[in-house]
C-alpha cells in the first residue's frame, strides 16, 4: 500500500457587506511534485463565514485519493469549527452549547463527510500580513466577489 499523498490547501473567503455578494479561493499544491491548483468562484448573496467554509470544502472536493492535507486559513472560524468545535455540535445533534442549531450547518455537514480518510492539519496565518498564497486567494476571492457582484 502507498504512502498517502500529502497536500497543502490554502484557502480564503471574501465578502461585500455581510451578507452580500462574496467569493472563495483555493490553492491546492501537491508536495511531491509542487504542482498547484487554484480555483475560485463567488455567490450573489451570502456572508464571509460561508465563503471561507465553501473555499475549504471545493479544495478537499478536488482530492481524489486520501491524503494528509495541511490546511492553511486565515479563518479562526473555520480552523476553531474543525479543530475544537464539531465534534460537541455533532454530539449535540448540531447545536451550539446554548441548544441553537449551528450556523452553516449544511456547510459544516458537507465538510465533516469530506475530510473522512483524510488526515486534515490547520495552520493559522494572519491575513493581509505577505503571506504569499495567503495573498493570492485573497486576490482571487475579492475577483471572485466582484464578478458575483457583477462589478
Amino acid at each position: 500500500m502507498s504512502a498517502r499523498p500529502h497536500v497543502e490547501l490554502f484557502t480564503d473567503g471574501a465578502c461585500s457587506g455581510n451578507p452580500g455578494p462574496g467569493g472563495w479561493a483555493y490553492i491546492l499544491r501537491h508536495a511531491a511534485s509542487g504542482q498547484e491548483r487554484e480555483r475560485s468562484g463567488g455567490e450573489a448573496q451570502t456572508t464571509n463565514n460561508r465563503m471561507e467554509l465553501t473555499a475549504v470544502i471545493r479544495g478537499l472536493e478536488a482530492l481524489t485519493r486520501a491524503s494528509v492535507v495541511e490546511l492553511y486559513s486565515d479563518s479562526q472560524y473555520v480552523l476553531k469549527g474543525l479543530a475544537e468545535w464539531m465534534a460537541s455540535w455533532k454530539q449535540r445533534g448540531w447545536k451550539t452549547a446554548d441548544k441553537k442549531p449551528v450556523k452553516n450547518q449544511d456547510l459544516w455537514v458537507r465538510l465533516d463527510e469530506l475530510r473522512t480518510g483524510h488526515e486534515v492539519r490547520f495552520h493559522w496565518v494572519r491575513g493581509h500580513n505577505d503571506h504569499p498564497e495567503n495573498e493570492r486567494c485573497d486576490a482571487l476571492a475579492v475577483a471572485a466577489r466582484d464578478k458575483a457582484a457583477g462589478r
